[in-house]
């Protein structure tokens, strides 16, 4: 069975991740043996492959259920009511997480944020999504499978929009409560930013969308034109557009229905950023819990094929042919960063690589690369479209156009909200019926967390940049519990290859903890800030770069709950903090990386 896989692929080594994912949808896992076969099909050694499998979260070394259910284990997901759910799981198939039924029907696992923050708790049965979970539900769905029915032929009411269509139907919703003009306009025609831009030349093109002001829309706010320019002009005889689908900041899903309502938007932006720099291959990184939309994104790619809209001479255009194809990601945070991004669609583990040089110089396969989202590349086909100065008329003086926002927890209206940049968090709050907020993260995670004296802050690169996320967190909940959840996040989600995120996270959320639990002192809170300043300056990429920031964002908003759990240790006696706990679990980490960090190769992972 490997070797027709291999074959399937051509034995292409760079499609390493393709290969593993169909003998794990097959076999249900990928043992010693599959591995060694991989490995003498590939022509590569057996530890490369190990370590890919290793890398991802939705490969297993041991055998899954026939049907596997991973239920989201986010924080919206928690305060929902994911552990009511997952009980009834549980009992109703008589496993616990991470266990296979001995008849080997059935599977369950916790999972990272499945892009179903707006209808949570949420889960996925095999590739089917059950959105809006309840413990009733959950024993109805528990109870059709235990008596035979395939996942695909549980639910009979179907989403929204194109979530209804025959190549999706999903009872996901696209909840998009504020259409603004841009993306979510109902006058939107396909076509015909790409008609425009054929009507230019490359140059004509990338200045248009220098012009416009668009930034990337993941939350770092590079020029989009600058990039299509660097790209442009490294000389090289490839170049790549990659499209980056792989959404995984807990909390942000609005990516997730541009690829459901706007998929020809998007395929109009990524040929028109390929005219724009001479690029001819174009990469979809779709992430593996999206893969419910796979059939319909490939449906609509081949009719842009037949149509003359990919492939040779697009629109008639001599000398310039585009094609696009999709790389399923298998479960890994990290690899919405664009480096580990293109390490995955190498077929490596998805870890970051070393910068400089940027992936505009040498990037996919070592050629030229523009790497952007979903979103800013639908609003490259309305900029070609409407032109730059329209674009630009919406927003602020830094921050051009509008912002797709993903809302989600205590409030009454979660979803997708489209407004133009400048949008004060307060008046946010209000549209989406927010219940007695007293907390909210801006950004995921990795993002800012604020209170009520800055809710008339803007959401903007100027002041609030977020890559959607918006997660509003009521009165009741507890400030330390969103940090220690963040964290643990954060730490399950590292590669595990430099040592400030691999151990400084660990550490970080053991005082968090230990602060939780009442024996907090009042030197701990310059131990965190120290700690996140190593963090941030010494770790490798985004990841780390960014995993304190809830530590020290809410050590900043809500000094007065720190206050509340600390104090004055007695008699020069410090409380207990267990760190050869901390180590032990940064060691696990560590086994990621290291397992296949090998000088024999050359390389580590591509990263020399």
């Amino acid at each position: 069975m490997v070797n027709v896989v291999c074959s399937k692929f051509n034995s292409d080594r760079g499609r390493l991740i393709d290969i593993l994912l169909d003998i794990q949808s097959t076999a249900r896992h990928i043992g010693e043996e599959a591995i060694e076969e991989v490995a003498s099909a590939l022509g590569i050694h057996r530890v490369e492959v190990e370590g890919v499998v290793t890398f991802y979260s939705f490969f297993s070394q041991t055998p899954k259920g026939r049907v596997a259910i991973r239920l989201c284990d986010d924080i919206i997901d928690r305060h929902a009511g994911a552990e009511a759910v997952g009980q009834v799981f549980s009992e109703a198939l008589g496993i616990g997480y991470g266990q296979t039924s001995t008849d080997g029907r059935f599977s369950l696992d916790k999972t990272a944020c499945i892009g179903m923050s707006d209808q949570a708790p949420a889960a996925l049965i095999n590739n089917e999504v059950a959105p809006s979970l309840t413990p009733d539900t959950a024993r109805r769905i528990a109870l059709r499978l235990v008596q035979g029915m395939p996942p695909e032929s549980l639910f009979e009411d179907f989403g929204d929009g194109n979530n209804s269509h025959p190549l999706i139907r999903s009872a996901v919703n696209n909840n998009i409560r504020l259409i603004g003009d841009i993306l979510l306009a109902g006058d939107i025609e396909s076509g015909k930013g790409l008609e425009r831009a054929f009507a230019l030349t490359p140059e004509r093109v990338v200045e248009e969308i220098s012009g416009s002001g668009l930034r990337g829309r993941g939350g770092a706010g590079f020029p989009t034109g600058k990039k299509l320019a660097l790209a442009r002009a490294f000389p090289a005889q490839r170049r790549f557009v990659i499209c980056n689908a792989d959404e995984g900041e807990p909390g942000t899903f609005k990516d997730r229905v541009l690829l459901t309502e706007r998929a020809e938007l998007l395929f109009d932006g990524m040929t028109i950023a390929a005219y724009a720099i001479g690029a001819s291959e174009g990469i979809l990184y779709l992430r593996a819990e999206y893969s419910y939309l796979r059939g319909y994104l490939e449906e609509i790619l081949a009719r842009r094929r037949a149509s003359g809209l990919l492939g040779g001479e697009i629109h008639g255009s001599k000398g310039f042919g585009f094609d696009i194809r999709i790389q399923m990601g298998a479960g890994a945070y990290i690899c919405g960063e664009e480096s580990a991004l293109i390490s995955s669609c190498e077929g490596l583990r998805g870890e970051p690589k070393n910068r400089p040089p940027f992936p505009v110089e040498k990037g996919y396969l070592g050629y030229p690369t523009v790497v952007n989202n979903v979103e800013t590349l639908c609003n490259i086909s309305r900029i070609m479209e409407r032109g730059g100065a329209w674009f630009a008329s919406y927003g602020t003086g830094q921050s051009a156009g509008t912002k797709l926002l993903s809302v989600s927890g205590d409030c009454g209206k979660p979803g997708v909200y489209e407004a133009p940049f400048g949008l004060r968090v307060r008046e946010l709050l209000e549209m989406v019926e927010a219940d007695n907020p007293a907390i909210v993260q801006v950004g995921g995670p990795s993002g800012a967390m604020i209170g009520k004296v800055d809710f008339d802050r803007r959401i903007c690169f100027e002041d609030l940049p977020t890559g959607g996320a918006v997660m509003v967190f009521g009165a009741r909940r507890n400030a330390l519990k969103i940090v220690d959840a963040f964290l643990e996040f954060f730490i399950d989600e590292s590669c595990g290859y430099c040592t400030p995120c691999r151990v400084g996270n660990v550490f970080l959320q053991e005082r968090i903890q230990k602060i939780m639990n009442g024996f907090g002192e009042t030197g701990d809170m310059d131990y965190l800030e120290s700690l996140s300043r190593t963090i941030t300056a010494t770790s490798r990429c985004g990841l780390g770069a960014t995993s304190s920031r809830p530590v020290t964002s809410s050590i900043q908003q809500f000094p007065l709950v720190y206050a509340s759990l600390t104090k004055e240790p007695k008699d020069g006696l410090h409380a207990g903090f267990d760190i050869q706990r901390g180590l032990e679990i940064s060691r696990k980490i560590a086994r990621r990386q290291s397992m296949i960090y090998d000088r024999r190769y050359g390389e580590e992972d591509g990263q020399a």
